[in-house]
């Protein structure tokens, strides 16, 4: 005869064991259901960055939350955060050509520039340089100190062939992992002779790493016999895929060119959501921002065209 402690013990493992299944099936559902409510409001908040002009050109300020709407892949989103004249922080990398076609300009590149950091630069924000002809050279890593940018524009150097989208895509990868607004501002041509990376490979780390370019295109021949036109028309559209902007250095000289840069950063709205019902699938989704009374006062805004998820989107 086994004794009662013995047979409570026999007892009580007979019943663990007869239990158990039962535990780790609602185990597995509560899991299930942890997991299920994390995918859910795990979402990314998106950051758009619009600038508004009117017919003449002139920057709009003054428009309020209820004057945008903003749709992604044709679906409409609920705006949960608007700013005007953004005060985050800014992330911006300059980076110079000083291949053989633009050489001739150095000098006046260094000094703009210098002027543009000088105006520009605030505690919050911080400034890399880069500069780029047959390789690409970082000068000077993210600082806010501008006597830092000073001594990098000071070692800029020249050589013959042009690495433009290494720099793009070497520039874009620097401030992916940066927060607040992250620009990239090209002084260039816009022809690439290198041919390491393409066209498509740049504007892609761009979008992934949401960075904004602006085009500063110092054209080094008048005549459009010697111009690389397809070199500018790159610079300008990879601008206006991203949300940037291109200007010419011949309409008005390089001090101009870079203090309109400037002053498009300081006049920007700042536009938040939270994506809601996104198409299962999809990696790629595409912004639309309106502002529905524009219709009849013709306003131009611009803005990244989209974003890369994480992971294509999963059914609800």
């Amino acid at each position: 005869m086994r004794s009662e402690p013995e047979a409570t013990r026999r007892s009580a493992g007979r019943w663990i064991r007869l239990v158990a299944p039962a535990v780790l099936a609602a185990a597995l559902v509560q899991g299930a259901t942890a997991q299920e409510v994390t995918l859910h409001v795990d979402v990314k908040l998106v950051h758009v960055f619009v600038n508004v002009t009117d017919a003449r050109g002139a920057l709009v300020g003054g428009l309020t939350r209820e004057d945008f709407a903003v749709a992604e892949d044709g679906r409409p989103q609920r705006i949960a955060i608007f700013e005007r004249q953004s005060e985050m922080p800014l992330s911006l990398m300059l980076a110079v050509d000083t291949s053989g076609s633009v050489r001739k300009d150095m000098a006046q590149e260094q000094e703009a520039a210098r002027h543009f950091v000088h105006a520009l630069m605030r505690p919050q924000d911080q400034m890399g340089l880069l500069e780029f002809a047959t390789d690409v050279r970082e000068l000077t890593p993210f600082t806010n100190k501008v006597s830092q940018i000073d001594r990098g524009l000071g070692q800029l150097r020249g050589d013959y062939a042009t690495a433009l989208y290494d720099a793009i895509y070497l520039a874009s990868q620097r401030l992916g992992p940066k927060d607040g607004r992250k620009v990239l501002v090209l002084v260039s041509d816009g022809g690439d002779t290198v041919q390491n990376t393409t066209y498509a490979q740049a504007l892609e780390q761009a979008l992934r790493n949401e960075v904004m370019i602006y085009s500063i295109i110092d054209v080094p021949i008048e005549a459009s016999a010697g111009r690389d036109l397809g070199g500018e028309h790159a610079l300008i559209t990879l601008a206006e895929q991203t949300g940037g902007k291109s200007f010419y250095v011949s309409d008005g000289g390089l001090d101009k060119a870079f203090a309109q840069v400037s002053e498009d950063l300081r006049t920007q709205y700042l536009l938040g959501y939270y994506p809601q019902h996104q198409e299962p699938g999809r990696i790629f989704h595409r912004l639309q921002v309106t502002v529905p009374r524009a219709a009849a006062e013709a306003f131009n805004i611009r803005y990244r065209t989209g974003y890369y998820g994480d992971r294509p989107a999963k059914a609800n």
